[in-house]
Formats: structure tokens, C-alpha cells, sequence
């Protein structure tokens, strides 16, 4: 591996890996957990903008691997924010405070971007993504699609999402196509760390290219602006901003293996499954059991450096970098003294991440004392197609050409070839409503606030309310002790059955649930009855909402007595584990089946 030079103001390498508690909790004083006695002191440092609007000067002082050159490619673009290179090699990028999205070609080949040509404007635009001919842009609640013109303009735009989460604190949305040709896209948090009321937020979340069949991919991740799949084993990494307030050296810049399904701690857990002392988990869980069911972070960085767009390197002008992802560092506010202010290097061998060094710096300046400037607060990365690499400055309004002195010819890095096994993603296997998978002799009556194959109210479904069914159900056998409710699609192309609600141990004397149940993972009325996770990735409830112009699905609300008064799952649990319980203790069934079109 090539030594990386750091730059004579660089501060985040003492700091690569803050990833103990004792280190990243060295400030908290008394107990952290229920009731947390906790003394956290923060800090506000903002250093200052410096001008130089001299090119050879200012690139002089930036800092990069022996052998790279570093130019200015275009200036005075106000906000590029985050990059992408067409199929076609034209570089584009988002420009949020404006709400547009700028061309940047280089026609005469001089290494300079041509005048700005605005193709696309809507307010809050921030992702951009290419799949050949089509481009994917992202603003806070809507996502877009456009062909592209051979001129490299955009058609018109078509907006296939009009209802992610509202921004809040971290309103920058980005996407991509992953490998399995599926829209990723990534909802950051409304606050600091806090209780979410809309599940989608903090998530990463997973459509169609059309922008049907939305799912969330993975949770608690804070706000993951930046994330890409690596060459060759397709798997999905990204970097999450840790929590600020939580003192200089916490929390920890995350470097997640996204996988499906799984859950990365925010807003309770932080950094190596640390306890946050300021947020509770929902009634009923403790810290421990959430970071039971949390994934740790793989790396972490300095905190509060503020990660942004992050690309693996493909490309052949830079063989050191092979296989390797680029990060946008755009720096502190909330450290003394700042961090980011960068560009850095994920170092992956053999398809594993090893270590996080410096690509690019200098552009932390500090002064006299305690004073500090900055030079640029970097945002966007892009590789072009000839192996050069982008990198934006969203605030001096800059985007930066790296080429290489000795540009490499051969792609190929055996050494560091990935090595992991890509996770296909199939469909799951169709398997039969639950009603079908237990056989027993008694039934029970079920009755809910729409008649027997009758239209389920439009309160109940996701368009309208999102509230759950009343139902009333016959009491069981004398021997029940709990009871089980699962709600079905069969009709749902993906998955085969897609389950729309799942509530365990609830008591034996309940035998009528009123409508619209809160989502928590545990409920306090019924008392101690837990729920599970749907196939949206939510806890909880989710109402009917096919596919436009489906015939009416059929919405099965099934109901179980068990003999035993628990299934002895945390909250929370998949359809999968509950029905797995449930096996040998099922005494009686009965369902209620409503309709629902779109």
C-alpha cells in the first residue's frame, strides 16, 4: 500500500480509530442507562472562510499523495454539493441552495469545465444518480426521473416518490442503483437523536426503479448522506454522522456494512454499541436489548468530521486506490479542536476495510491561539471515466481535478480483489398466509370495522390514516393464554405473502382490539403486548396500499390462541421468528379477510 503524505495541519490521525467506550465515554461521569446520570461537555468551533481566489496559490496548499495533481476545474458554482459522471463521461452536480442541477463539460479538453449549464431545477435537489440513459435526482420529499439527451441535457422530469420524510435536521437526500438494479436511497434524521414518528427516517430505503414497493432497507442511521457498492462483491458500505453533544472525541464517524434488515443503533446505541445517555429505547426495552439487536460499525473516524459523498475507486489512473472508497470530509463545528476538512481514503484488502488515512488536506488552516480557517468544506466525489477523480467544495463554490503524473494503463489489482460473498438479494420464497400453516380443530369468530370481504375503510389503509382495524374476536378454549395477530397480502407480488401487521402476547382476557394502535414495539394498552416488524421494515401497523391499478388485494386478519403466555421474543420480532414460536402451541384460529384497491 502507498504511504499516504499528511499535511502539516492534519488532526484526525491520532484519532482514526476512537472505537473504545472508555475512550469515547472518557467524559461521562456517574451511571448511563434508564435514568442517566451523565456530565458531557461540548463545544462550538466554527472556523472561519479564507479566500484565495488565486488557483496555482490555492491548490499550492493543499496537500496529496506524491504523483497527483491537483487543479481547480471550475469555480464561482455557488453549492456543489454531491457529483456524478454520465454513462457519456459528462460530469453533473446538485446544487442545493439553488435548487438546480448544473452540466459541467470540458469540450476543449484543457482540464477546465466549460460555463455551468443548468438541466434540472427544483427546490432542495441533492442526489443525483445515472442508469444509463436515466438520471435519479433526489430533493427532501420527491424523487425524480429524466432521460438524458445525447447533449447530455435532461428531459423532462418525472416524479415517481412524492412522500419521503420531511427533512428536519438532515434534509439532504441521496440515492443510487444498486447491483441488483433497485433504487437506494437515504432518509437522514429530523433531529439530533430523538424518537422518530415517521419510520422511514434515519434509514437507508429500497424501491423499484419506478419508485413502487418502497421498503426500508436498514435503520438507525443517523444520516448516512454517502454510500456505495463495492466493485466486484456488490456489497453496500456507507458512512454515518455520529451524534453531536456528546463531547469532541464522540460520537465516532461510523463505517457501516449495510446489510438488509439490519438495525445500526440510532438513536439509543453510538459507535462500538455505547450507551447514548440522553435517549431512552421504547417502553420496555432496555439499552441492552437495543444494542443486542444493533450492528456495529466495522471503522470508525474522528468525530464530528461529517462524512459526505463517498465513492469506491475504479479506475485505473490511480492503482493504489483500486477497490478502495473516497470520502468527502466537510468538517466540524462541534469539536475543539475541528476535524474534517478533508478528503480521506478507506483502505480495503482483500474486500475488508483495514484503515481510514488522509487523500487530501490542508485545507484546515490554523491561526493564532485557538483561531482556525478553512480553505473549503469538501461534499462530492466522483470518479471519471478515465480514472481522474472530482471533488466539490460546497461552500467556495470549487470543484477540484485530481489527475495523476504517471496515469496507469491496467484496471486490474489482484491484491486487492474483494473476496466477500455478494448478498443477491432475491425475493423471498412465497410461503402460505399464516392462517394455512397451522392445522387445528377449533375456530374462533372474528369480526372487525368492515364486513367479510367487504372494503377496508380508507382510514385504515396507508393513504388514509394508517390505523389499525378495531377487532373482536370470540373467546378461545379455556386452555389459551395468549393470543397472536397476523395481518396477510397473498395477493402482493413481493414478498408472497407481504405482511402488513404482526402482534404477539397479548393477554388471554383481550378479546377486542380498539382502532388505531400506536406503532411501539411494546404496548402499554393492551398492557405488555409486543409487535412486530412488517414488511416495510416498520414496527407495527402498516395499512393496505397496492399497487396502483391492482384488482382489490385481499387483507387477511388473522387471529391465534396459544397455550402459552408468551413466545418469549423480544419486541420487535420478524413474521418469520413469531411464526416459528408459534409452532406446537396454536389451539385455535380464526380470520376476518378485507379488500383493498388503490
Amino acid at each position: 500500500m502507498k504511504p499516504i503524505v499528511a499535511g502539516p495541519v492534519h488532526l484526525a490521525t491520532s484519532l482514526l480509530l476512537l472505537t473504545s467506550a472508555s475512550a469515547a465515554l472518557a467524559q461521562v461521569k456517574g451511571e448511563v442507562g434508564l435514568y442517566s446520570n451523565a456530565t458531557i461537555t461540548g463545544s462550538v468551533l466554527e472556523p472561519s472562510p479564507i479566500d484565495e481566489p488565486d488557483d496555482a496559490k490555492l491548490t499550492s496548499m493543499i496537500t496529496a499523495p506524491e504523483g497527483t495533481k491537483v487543479e481547480v476545474f471550475a469555480r464561482d458554482l455557488i453549492n456543489p454539493r454531491m457529483l456524478a459522471v454520465s454513462d457519456a463521461g459528462v460530469l453533473y452536480a446538485t446544487r442545493r441552495s439553488v435548487g438546480d442541477v448544473v452540466m459541467l463539460k470540458d469540450a476543449d479538453g484543457d482540464g477546465r469545465a466549460d460555463a455551468p449549464v443548468t438541466v434540472a431545477s427544483r427546490p432542495g435537489m441533492h442526489g443525483i444518480a445515472f442508469a444509463g440513459d436515466k438520471v435519479y435526482l433526489a430533493a427532501v420529499n420527491d424523487v425524480y426521473v429524466a432521460d438524458v439527451a445525447e447533449d447530455g441535457s435532461f428531459g423532462a422530469l418525472q416524479r415517481i416518490i412524492n412522500d419521503l420524510p420531511d427533512g428536519g435536521q438532515h434534509p439532504n437526500r441521496t440515492l443510487g442503483l444498486g447491483p441488483d438494479g433497485m433504487l437506494y436511497i437515504s432518509a437522514g434524521s429530523t433531529c439530533n437523536a430523538c424518537a422518530e414518528t415517521n419510520p422511514e427516517s434515519a434509514t437507508i430505503l429500497r424501491a423499484k426503479p419506478d419508485g413502487s414497493s418502497r421498503t426500508i432497507f436498514a435503520s438507525g442511521l443517523r444520516n448516512t448522506i454517502g454510500f456505495d457498492w463495492q466493485p466486484g462483491s456488490g456489497q453496500l458500505w456507507g458512512m454515518d454522522h455520529g451524534i453531536d453533544w456528546l463531547g469532541d472525541d464522540a460520537q465516532i464517524e461510523e463505517l457501516n456494512h449495510i446489510r438488509q434488515d439490519q438495525k445500526y443503533g440510532w438513536p439509543y446505541i453510538f459507535g462500538m454499541n455505547e450507551f447514548n445517555p440522553q435517549d431512552n429505547p421504547p417502553n420496555g426495552m432496555s439499552l441492552e436489548t437495543w444494542a443486542k439487536h444493533s450492528t456495529k460499525p466495522v471503522l470508525g473516524y474522528t468525530a464530528h468530521s461529517a462524512p459526505m459523498q463517498m465513492a469506491f475507486y475504479d479506475g485505473a489512473m490511480f492503482p493504489d486506490w483500486q477497490g478502495d472508497a473516497i470520502v468527502a470530509m466537510r468538517g466540524s463545528w462541534n469539536r475543539r479542536p475541528p476535524s474534517g476538512y478533508e478528503v480521506v481514503r478507506v483502505d480495503f484488502e482483500r474486500g475488508q476495510p483495514v484503515g481510514i488515512e488522509p487523500l487530501l488536506s490542508g485545507f484546515l488552516v490554523q491561526g493564532e491561539g485557538d483561531s482556525y480557517g478553512y480553505l473549503g468544506r469538501l461534499s462530492g466525489v466522483a470518479v471519471a471515466k478515465d480514472g481522474a477523480f472530482f471533488v466539490s467544495d460546497d461552500d467556495r463554490g470549487i470543484i477540484y481535478l485530481l489527475t495523476s503524473a504517471n496515469p496507469a494503463t491496467d484496471a486490474s489489482a489482484d491484491d486487492n480483489a474483494a473476496t466477500v460473498t455478494p448478498d443477491p438479494l432475491l425475493p423471498p420464497p412465497v410461503s402460505p398466509i399464516a392462517f394455512d400453516m397451522f392445522a387445528t380443530d377449533a375456530t374462533i369468530a372474528v369480526k372487525a370495522g368492515f364486513a367479510e370481504d367487504g372494503k377496508i375503510p380508507l382510514v385504515n389503509a396507508a393513504d388514509g390514516d394508517n390505523a389499525s382495524p378495531a377487532l373482536s374476536w370470540d373467546k378461545a378454549p379455556e386452555a389459551t393464554q395468549s393470543y397472536v395477530i397476523i395481518a396477510d397480502d397473498p395477493d402482493a407480488a413481493e414478498p408472497k405473502p407481504f405482511n402488513h401487521w404482526v402482534l404477539y402476547d397479548l393477554p388471554a382476557s383481550v378479546t377486542a382490539l380498539r382502532e388505531g394502535l400506536p406503532t411501539e414495539p411494546l404496548l402499554k394498552d393492551p398492557i405488555d403486548a409486543k409487535q412486530g416488524q412488517n414488511d416495510t421494515g416498520a414496527t407495527g401497523y402498516f395499512g393496505p396500499k397496492p399497487p396502483v391499478g391492482d384488482p382489490p388485494h385481499h387483507y387477511h386478519f388473522q387471529v391465534f390462541a396459544l397455550d402459552t403466555a408468551t413466545l418469549d421474543l423480544d419486541p420487535g420480532a420478524s413474521r418469520d421468528a413469531v411464526l416459528s414460536a408459534m409452532r406446537d402451541h396454536v389451539i385455535a384460529k380464526g380470520q376476518v379477510v378485507g379488500l383493498f384497491a388503490r
